[in-house]
């Protein structure tokens, strides 16, 4: 591929982590490829060193008017199939497909999740010429890759590599489906009937809303015909599943159990609020974990998860998006209710201890993200459920690509009237990880410092947890993102583990930079102090 413009960003990651046992840094690579289709909200599968592309809008944020928003001629009605390593494009229409497939096909917010050569997607929404209405589609499809993308790469016949059925458990849009073993669980999301109206549902021509409130559990048996669901549960929540547009990631728990953490997400039952807290999701149930806030990145992104094996830290990091919350220019953590379009990439780290801290890692080049997709490259050092191997990847290799999504002008542009304030991007950018020595030294085995901070982001109070092989005096200093320090005191401490306590209250909500040494060694971490 040629790269006729490189654009090239640090996210240094350095003192931000919650131990400093994993310092790295990811880079950001603007590729251009003008072979790439302008695509949001879109579903994606691999085979053979290519990526396929279906559904999802053609222009950027819906318009807020009900006569404009989700405007059919916006629909994506092409079947899209890209190499990244040669820059190549090919498509084909969805034209000639039955009307209530090719309905679904070009619809949005799909959910899908790809199984060996085959990707299942369910619902969508958006308008189908065949209920002359927009609907949430009550189908679930098989598509089998190899086919298909031989198909549209050589003109051949689309048809023989689709199969689809009706089920109404599956009428959702802005959910999940994900993998887990050989059960498929389809999370949260709604069935969205009629015209977006932001005044609701009773104004203008009306719509119907229901929020699942679910986890849909269930098999697919396929043997390359019809699909079948079997094994099917339904559990409900109504008090904290009640989400959609949100990312939920496959992740690795501390005791070494595989499954998804459903993170954020929109909206509250009292405001219209993106959620703070998350679920966790096994093969035995759900829990909420209310003990921490996501405030960073809350709608769906372009996400990638890593987990290290050897610290036991399982990392998720999101490019971009929507979010209530992001740091102003001063470097302020800002609150802004209308939700704005963010640049923010963050990292969201759970520990050894269950214990997970969300930091800033940088910012997107523009307000990039929202809808979006990580394509992860090839031949990577993976885990059974798709989380890449953190301690197997080698420094500078690339992990993919963020692609397409919806770039905005401006932040809040959902309320503004004009044709061109947002748009539907092409844009891809290659991700590459930078490994780096880690500043915890180890003396006979034991670590140094391990330095925690909790919680972060943080109120009024912070503990900070350390601890220190010999019997030393340790100095911590606390400074502001002006580099002016807040904190400083020293003790005398012994061979042994520590938890200092400290009111916060005072202090100005934004960054801080939290510094331990001796000395000989020092490490320092990022704080957020929150509003």
């Amino acid at each position: 591929m040629k790269n006729l413009a490189l654009l090239w960003w640090m996210l240094a990651l350095a003192g931000a982590l919650h131990s400093q046992t994993t310092s790295f840094n990811v880079e950001l690579e603007e590729v251009s490829m003008p072979a790439f289709p302008a695509l949001q909200s879109f579903v994606e599968g691999h085979h053979g060193g290519k990526w396929l592309l279906i559904g999802g809008r053609t222009e950027g944020l819906h318009r807020r008017q009900p006569f404009a928003a989700f405007d059919p001629d916006f629909n994506n009605t092409s079947i899209y199939v890209v190499d990244l390593n040669s820059g190549q494009a090919w498509s084909k229409p969805l034209a000639g497909l039955p009307s209530e497939l090719s309905a679904q096909l070009s619809s949005s917010n799909m959910q899908f999740r790809q199984r060996d050569s085959v990707l299942y997607i369910t619902g969508g929404y958006g308008y189908s010429p065949v209920a002359q209405e927009w609907i949430t589609h009550p189908r679930l499809t098989a598509i089998h890759l190899p086919g298909l993308i031989n198909a549209v790469v050589n003109g051949g016949e689309i048809t023989p590599h689709f199969h689809s059925l009706t089920d109404e458990r599956v009428r959702v849009t802005g959910g999940y489906l994900g993998l887990l073993g050989d059960e498929f669980y389809l999370v949260a999301g709604q069935n969205f009937e009629g015209r977006y109206n932001p005044m609701g549902p009773s104004h203008g021509p009306g719509f119907f809303q229901a929020y699942t409130n679910a986890i849909k559990k269930f098999r697919i048996a396929d043997n390359g015909g019809t699909p079948a669901i079997s094994d099917y549960t339904e559990t409900v929540d109504t008090a904290n599943l009640h989400r959609r547009d949100y990312n939920l990631v496959p992740q690795v728990f501390p005791d070494g159990e595989a499954g998804f953490t459903a993170f954020s997400g929109v909206f509250q039952y009292n405001a219209d609020l993106p959620w703070l807290n998350t679920v966790d999701i096994r093969s035995s149930g759900y829990t909420v974990n209310n003990d921490f806030q996501q405030f960073l990145n809350q709608y769906h992104t372009a996400h990638v998860p890593m987990y290290s094996a050897f610290l036991n830290e399982m990392h998720t990091v999101f490019f971009g998006g929507i979010s209530r919350y992001f740091f102003n220019a001063a470097g302020v953590l800002t609150d802004d209710p209308e939700v704005p379009f963010v640049k923010t990439i963050s990292l969201v780290t759970r520990h050894g201890d269950g214990a997970m801290e969300e930091v800033k890692l940088g910012d997107m080049p523009a307000l990039l993200g929202a809808g979006a997709a990580f394509l992860p490259a090839e031949a990577l050092p993976l885990l059974p459920n798709g989380v890449l191997d953190f301690d197997a990847l080698a420094d500078g290799q690339v992990l993919g690509f963020v692609a397409g999504g919806i770039e905005s002008t401006l932040p809040n542009v959902l309320f503004l009237n004009g044709d061109n304030l947002s748009a539907a991007s092409n844009r891809l950018f290659r991700v590459v990880i930078r490994k780096s020595a880690t500043p915890v030294v180890d003396i006979n085995g034991e670590r140094y410092f391990g330095l925690k901070l909790f919680p972060n982001p943080g109120g009024n109070k912070l503990t900070v947890n350390f601890s220190v092989p010999l019997s030393e005096e340790v100095q911590l200093t606390v400074t502001d993102a002006a580099g002016r320090t807040v904190k400083q005191e020293k003790r005398q401490v012994d061979n042994g583990e520590y938890e200092w306590y400290f009111d916060v209250s005072d202090w100005v909500p934004g960054s801080y930079f939290v510094e331990l040494k001796n000395t000989r060694y020092r490490t320092q971490q990022s704080y957020i102090k929150g509003q």
